[in-house]
């Protein structure tokens, strides 16, 4: 019988994609979310991950970079791939060194094109209007030790219209994100082929 997979999700804000990777393998035996991890006390993730049934932890700034706490309760639950669903800190190099390869982000555009610090979120759709941009999506990379700089495995787009504002391109790219983020991380922990967007 092959090993359960064992996913830690971190998360900062309101939730949504941290819900959906749950949900998407809620009934799977090969994968199980673990925990999901949030750094920022009043972050919505918390009240959806006990909606889930699934245990949620609290950690500060501080617990994160300039400790091994967070670290040693990935190791203690057997982790074997942590997910960054919204979460705004920069993964500090002891996570990293330990699951290499095994760190996952996804990002509101299509990288390199509005990456970096800062870039999350509305600013970034802010970002993509104010450029006069015509497409835009998502990016599912390995995670490094500089924001959005990982290896790109996936990437889905979007057109963008004229008249677009940032709240309709940010609706666009939740529906790519709750298409294709699980189903990336599924095919990236399996070794199975990236799924490919439907136009």
């Amino acid at each position: 019988m092959p090993k359960t997979k064992r996913l830690a999700i971190l998360a900062s804000g309101n939730g949504t994609n941290a819900q959906q990777i749950s949900e998407y393998f809620s009934n799977r035996s090969d994968v199980v979310v673990d925990i999901i991890i949030y750094n920022k006390r009043d972050a919505y993730v918390a009240v959806r991950a006990q909606k889930l049934g699934i245990e949620s932890r609290y950690f500060s700034r501080r617990d994160f970079m300039e400790s091994d706490v967070v670290l040693d309760l990935l190791k203690a639950r057997g982790i074997d791939y942590v997910i960054l669903a919204g979460f705004l800190l920069l993964v500090p190099d002891n996570i990293l060194e330990a699951f290499p390869q095994r760190v996952l982000n996804i990002h509101p555009a299509l990288l390199p094109k509005f990456g970096g610090k800062g870039m999350y979120g509305h600013h970034v759709h802010e970002a993509v209007v104010a450029n006069h941009e015509t497409e835009t999506g998502i990016t599912i990379h390995v995670v490094d030790n500089r924001y959005d700089c990982g290896t790109t495995i996936f990437q889905a787009r979007c057109k963008v219209a004229s008249t677009d504002t940032p709240d309709d391109v940010a609706a666009n790219i939740h529906l790519l994100e709750k298409e294709y983020f699980p189903k990336v991380i599924d095919a990236y922990i399996f070794d199975k082929p990236m799924p490919i967007q439907q136009s």
